[in-house]
């Protein structure tokens, strides 16, 4: 590598001979923030010598989001989604989100007070949203009636009714023509 780039010592040399004369400025010693860029790809030079680089998990791939829109958050979108964090949104958002799995997750209870209980943690959830004062968007999830939801899990949990039996038809008997 050289140590000198030709067009930035052409370029210095411009400057200084087209400096008035009372501009005297002192000349800076060369020194290691003019040299970073030649210390920086030696140690890349010697990082791909050493394989460093090799099974890089993108080698040979488009960079994931290169080409998209710019989006500021992009950081903390990525974060939530490789870590599989839920349970971030604001309140209103998060009770329609459970509201939408409500009966899946009654479903999987055992006992009728545990349904009960699930119910009602859930209408608590709703009215302590409405009852905030931070703001954000409405609560527009309606509460559950509590009895109507634990008949509706009673009904579910019955095993469906058997399909109905099809009376056996009677076999017909093949006759063979005689032959002629």
């Amino acid at each position: 590598m050289p140590e000198h780039d030709p067009v930035r010592d052409a370029a210095r040399y411009r400057v200084g001979r087209d400096r008035k004369p009372d501009e005297t400025e002192p000349e800076r010693p060369p020194g290691r923030m003019e040299d970073r860029h030649l210390w920086v790809d030696v140690v890349i030079d010697q990082a791909i010598a050493r394989g460093e680089f090799d099974d890089l998990p993108l080698a040979g791939k488009p960079i994931p989001g290169i080409g998209a829109q710019h989006d500021p958050d992009w950081w903390l979108k990525a974060l939530i989604e490789r870590e599989q964090i839920s349970g971030v949104l604001p309140e209103a958002i998060q009770l329609r989100k459970d509201d939408a799995v409500l009966q899946e997750r009654l479903d999987r209870l055992h006992g009728e007070a545990d349904v009960r209980a699930a119910v009602e943690e859930f209408n608590a959830r709703i009215v302590s949203a409405r009852r905030q004062l931070l703001g954000g968007p409405p609560v527009v999830t309606p509460l559950r009636d509590v009895e109507l939801e634990v008949r509706q899990w009673h009904v579910r949990r019955q095993p469906p009714p058997a399909p109905p039996v099809e009376p056996a038809r009677p076999q017909r008997r093949w006759r063979r023509r005689p032959s002629p």
